[in-house]
């Protein structure tokens, strides 16, 4: 009989509140105290100002590099060189997703313990022991599996409140996601994002996080939209952090992010963010599920009243062609990606009307 293995694995510690990032030194001592901080452009002299003065004022050193805005090989090897060089002991991630993915391969690559502070909202990569790995064009290249999640994420809900709606937006639209996949891969008995089996517990949480959206997304949203920060803010930034890292490592992925990943080689998507091309990837997963129609009705109101983009149109699609859509449905559905965790057979031809009919379906709902 095969050994049947079930896993949750969650960062070690999680923390979400205000004014963290004067206070990062109180975090991190207890695993390093010669820090290396990756820093998202926007922040580095805020960071540097108010984490660096604190570190430095409590007898620890800090070194700040900026990234240099994509994740791809290159750019892990030459943080790597820099921390080689300067001798520290801690690696520090500041910034969006792909800032805090290089953070993470960083740190595993020179075994080292690594602190994520995310500085918006906009996908669940803070709290994963996964790194998501582009080409120098902006196309997806590979998952880089990590064999522990963080030590640590910092979740400063003022900062995350503070960033451009969209992002904010973007978050809650790749945590929607997460049930729908964690339950596509349960029913299939697939591997989750740890190459185990999804568990009670993880397909719980996803439930937890798609409940914690219904209840509280869209209020959080208009307060976001106005700069504020109130209880639905700091429960959602929870959804999307946490609930939605948790969930989907543990509970698995199927075609919504099969269908981003695919979507990453279509051009003019490549200024679109990950959690708004997921959203589309995940109305083609309903589609190809055919989803109960009140189902797909809930999860289409929630993108409309968070103001997310519905259809390619609103993604930024101006002429649909043909062959590169059906482009799109064959790398979704590459071995290596997780389309082979929906419950029954898929193919590309499959995808490829789904992806056709999730648009027409999507254009329908706009006006209503």
């Amino acid at each position: 009989m095969t050994e049947t293995v079930k896993s949750i694995t969650s960062p070690s510690k999680f923390y979400s509140g205000r004014n963290l990032l004067p206070k990062l030194n109180d975090y991190m001592k207890t695993y390093g105290d010669h820090a290396y901080i990756i820093c998202d452009e926007f922040i580095l002299e805020r960071a540097q100002k108010e984490a660096g003065s604190a570190i430095e004022g409590a007898g620890n050193k800090a070194v700040f590099e900026k990234f240099n805005y994509e994740c791809t090989k290159e750019e892990i090897e030459r943080h790597r060189e820099r921390v080689r060089g300067t001798g520290c002991n801690i690696v520090v991630g500041i910034g969006g997703g792909k800032t805090l993915d290089t953070a993470k391969a960083t740190a595993y690559y020179e075994k080292l313990p690594v602190v994520i502070f995310p500085t918006i909202a906009s996908t669940d990569a803070p709290c994963t022991a996964l790194a998501v790995i582009y080409k120098k064009d902006g196309s997806f290249d590979e998952y880089l599996f990590l064999p522990k999640n963080p030590d640590i994420v910092l979740a400063d809900v003022d900062i995350l409140a503070a960033a451009p709606a969209r992002f904010f937006a973007a978050g809650i639209g790749d945590a929607l996601a997460t049930y729908f996949e964690a339950r596509a891969c349960y029913q299939s008995h697939g591997d989750n994002l740890v190459l185990k089996k999804p568990s009670d517990t993880a397909l719980g949480l996803a439930r937890l996080c798609y409940e914690t959206l219904l209840e509280n997304a869209v209020n959080a949203k208009i307060a976001v939209n106005q700069k504020v920060v109130t209880k639905a803010v700091e429960n959602t930034i929870e959804a999307t952090i946490y609930l939605s890292g948790v969930g989907a490592e543990s509970g698995g992925l199927a075609a919504a992010h099969a269908i981003h990943n695919g979507m990453t080689a279509v051009h003019s998507l490549h200024k679109v963010q990950h959690g708004e091309k997921v959203t589309f990837g995940l109305l083609t997963q309903l589609v190809l599920e055919n989803a109960p129609i009140e189902e797909l009705e809930t999860v289409i109101q929630l993108i409309k009243d968070v103001q997310l983009p519905l259809t390619l149109e609103d993604l930024g699609v101006k002429k649909f062609e043909e062959a590169e859509w059906r482009q799109v449905a064959e790398l979704s559905c590459a071995d290596s990606d997780t389309m082979g965790n929906m419950p029954f057979p898929v193919t590309p031809e499959d995808v490829y009307q789904a992806i056709v009919a999730a648009n027409a379906i999507a254009e329908s709902y706009k006006d209503k």
